[in-house]
């Protein structure tokens, strides 16, 4: 069979789970589908896509990062695409913003973020998110949600 060359650019699998990293919530709730960083292919930036069936129980901590950052949340109904199809709440500095339009949020360096709590989920609701750094690092952990 002929080698091929750029295949390896072609990712199809999730971030393996690694050794003191904080669990996320299961698949009934999530699924990862795929991530790329400088460790899956070198000189790559950090890109991570997942798809949400339920609210959440666990989310990120607030944090912040040495890099820009975008998150992005699409509803899946193909008669309104803008519809999120659920309500997503994200923190930004102290400000609380509720989401219900398929939508990306750019995060300038520096910039406090978080919990990201998925509320409702009337449709699955996929998630993508990307920083300009080779490694995704934050503050370790995940808090409930209520």
């Amino acid at each position: 069979m002929e080698e091929r060359q750029y295949e390896k650019y072609i990712i199809t699998s999730p971030k393996p789970l690694t050794e003191g990293e904080p669990q996320k919530d299961g698949a009934d709730v999530m699924t990862p589908i795929t991530y790329i960083d400088d460790r899956v292919i070198k000189g790559a930036f950090y890109v991570e896509c997942s798809w949400f069936w339920k609210p959440t129980t666990l989310s990120p901590p607030t944090h912040v990062h040495d890099f820009d950052e975008i998150l992005s949340f699409f509803g899946s109904n193909p008669e309104n695409p803008k519809d999120l199809c659920g309500e997503v709440e994200l923190w930004l500095g102290d400000e609380k913003h509720i989401l219900t339009h398929s939508c990306s949020v750019y995060i300038p360096k520096g910039l406090k973020h978080c919990p990201m709590i998925i509320r409702k989920v009337e449709r699955p609701i996929f998630h993508f998110s990307c920083g300009t750094s080779g490694q995704y690092s934050k503050d370790i952990g995940l808090i409930e949600t209520d």
